[in-house]
């Protein structure tokens, strides 16, 4: 391996398998693709980084970029701790729909939208509630107010009432600046719940790569195709929750190279996700989205997956051909119990995997029951796959259509997306391409390093960070609830101040979040700014801008 260049590892832990790369020079120097069981998450990945350092020093490896299942699987199995919630909505709204810990606590005061107390919480309810909660042996508290996004001294005066004794105390304001208060709930809660099992992986990660001298930072995806260092996963964990659909929408952006409309479809062997691109950028989801069965805030890359893979368990019932939506082992060509899409790509040599002859059975087996050759039972099962996956291409698109389009980087205000080609990736791309281009009536790029694409996709991702900075000169305030920022402003702070200001911010957030100056690159995503009148007077101005680094790509170089 050349000295001089960037070494970098990528890994996406997947359903089944962990795809992992090397880069050097943001070339592809090695590959690798290691089966791990959910009980063994960090021992697969360990694995696959000795199978791609085996020839290199791994002091040489200057970072490693990882997308993890660990906080999806967490929620969607309920493998999480217990929560215990202190909640505060004020007037209007009955706070017991956002019950979501398995203990609750109301508080009766209320801040209003400007960020003014309108009346102070009974302390004694905090006090009662630490209590209760430690009684009952819960730990981990969240706290979510109203309008904390504006002022957040009742979830800060909380905290402080709670006492001692619990970890993690999470506070909504802490966590986005949006003023969705039942989203903030509900991603203070997840945030809270699952803190335990990231933080446990997270240790033992550090733990396994210190005793292979791999002293290179870890950096983990979000769920909007970013990253952010180890220590910044630990106290935001829920940021990381569907990763692994991130990781494959950027390792096609890096490797399709396309500036138009596209649809992505990531092929696993249990899901197939689907994404999109307008004017080549991926597509975000612009309220966030939800995990399970709570809505959030958490930003991400729009994807959908649809339970059927390359492993989906083919059987028929009453004549007809079902795919789905179950994977109950590996194909019958690699000793699986049913037989698989793969197995029909196997017999039809689309596939160099396992035993032909099993696949042949596993046809035969089929095409009895339909009245078939096990070729044409193959071709079936292709054909059918290929049905089910544009007619759920088409019926996103046309939800996508009927709403504002917002991709990672902007609103594109009144345009449709109309893919001109699909992107795909995955285990089974190359072999199911054919059919997908006769399906979809488009051309169908794989690209090279399809195969682990989405471990690319995961080296090459970038730190990305957003702030809100909200300012009202009548009240002389300034306010950046992400960073738990209060400053004092004069009357004559305007808009480019705040601008200016947000910038500035954004770039702190971004390097705290492990980013390298060389990556980082602010832009105003929406600003507003309106005049206060009192009367017949104007008493002050309110300003709202909201920063991101710039969502982006490392480049990748022909081999």
């Amino acid at each position: 391996m050349k000295g001089g260049r960037t070494v970098i590892i990528g890994l996406d832990v997947g359903g089944t398998h962990i795809d992992a790369v090397l880069l050097n020079g943001g070339k592809v120097f090695k590959t690798a693709k290691v089966p791990y069981s959910s009980n063994s998450i960090v021992e697969g990945i360990c694995k696959a980084v000795d199978e791609l350092t085996a020839e290199v020093d791994p002091g040489n490896i200057e970072r490693v970029n990882l997308s993890t299942t660990i906080c999806t699987n967490a929620v969607l199995e309920g493998k999480t701790s217990p929560v215990g919630m202190i909640l505060e909505s004020g007037p209007g709204l009955d706070p017991s729909f956002l019950a979501c810990g398995d203990e609750n606590v109301f508080l009766d005061g209320y801040i209003d939208h400007r960020g003014q107390e309108v009346k102070p919480f009974n302390e004694d309810i905090v006090r009662d509630a630490s209590r209760r909660f430690k009684a009952k042996g819960i730990l981990k508290v969240g706290i979510a107010t109203k309008f904390s996004v504006r002022n957040p001294a009742h979830e800060l005066k909380a905290r402080e009432l709670l006492g001692g004794g619990f970890c993690p105390v999470v506070m909504g304001h802490a966590l986005s600046g949006k003023l969705n208060f039942p989203r903030r709930v509900f991603t203070t809660y997840l945030n809270v719940a699952v803190y335990e099992r990231f933080r446990y992986f997270a240790s033992a990660i550090e733990k396994a790569f210190d005793e292979r001298g791999l002293k290179a930072p870890v950096n983990v995806l979000k769920a909007d195709g970013g990253t952010m260092n180890l220590k910044s996963a630990e106290a935001f964990p829920v940021y990381t929750v569907l990763s692994g659909p991130s990781a494959s929408v950027v390792g096609c952006w890096a490797l399709s190279g396309t500036g138009e409309d596209a649809v992505v479809l990531d092929i696993g062997g249990t899901t197939t996700d689907i994404s999109f691109f307008a004017g080549g950028i991926p597509l975000l989801e612009p309220k966030g989205i939800s995990i399970g069965v709570y809505p959030t805030l958490v930003r991400a890359i729009y994807s959908q997956s649809m339970a059927i893979g390359g492993d989906s368990a083919v059987r028929v019932e009453g004549g007809r051909l079902v795919i789905g939506p179950m994977r109950e082992g590996p194909p019958k060509a690699l000793g699986g119990p049913m037989p698989t899409p793969s197995d029909a790509m196997i017999l039809l040599g689309l596939l160099n995997l396992g035993s032909r002859e099993k696949a042949h059975l596993a046809m035969k087996g089929l095409g009895e029951e339909l009245g078939l050759s096990p070729e044409e039972t193959a071709r079936l099962i292709l054909d059918r796959m290929g049905d089910l996956i544009k007619e759920r291409v088409d019926q996103l698109l046309e939800d996508l259509n009927s709403r504002p389009v917002y991709t990672i980087r902007e609103l594109l205000h009144g345009e449709k997306i109309v893919p001109k080609r699909a992107v795909i990736i995955g285990g089974p791309a190359r072999a199911l391409s054919p059919t997908l281009e006769k399906k979809l009536k488009m051309p169908c790029h794989v690209p090279g390093n399809f195969e682990v694409a989405n471990a690319i996709g995961a080296a090459l991702s970038r730190v990305t960070a957003e702030i809100t900075l909200m300012a009202d000169t009548a009240q002389g305030c300034l306010t950046v609830p992400e960073l738990g920022i209060m400053e004092k402003i004069g009357r004559n702070f305007k808009l480019e101040n705040a601008r200016k200001r947000a910038v500035e911010l954004v770039k702190e957030r971004a390097s705290a979040l492990g980013a390298s100056s060389e990556d980082v690159e602010a832009e105003i995503l929406e600003e507003s700014s309106f005049n206060m009148v009192r009367g017949f007077y104007t008493v002050g101005r309110n300003i709202r801008v909201k920063a991101q680094i710039k969502p982006g790509v490392g480049k990748l170089e022909a081999s």
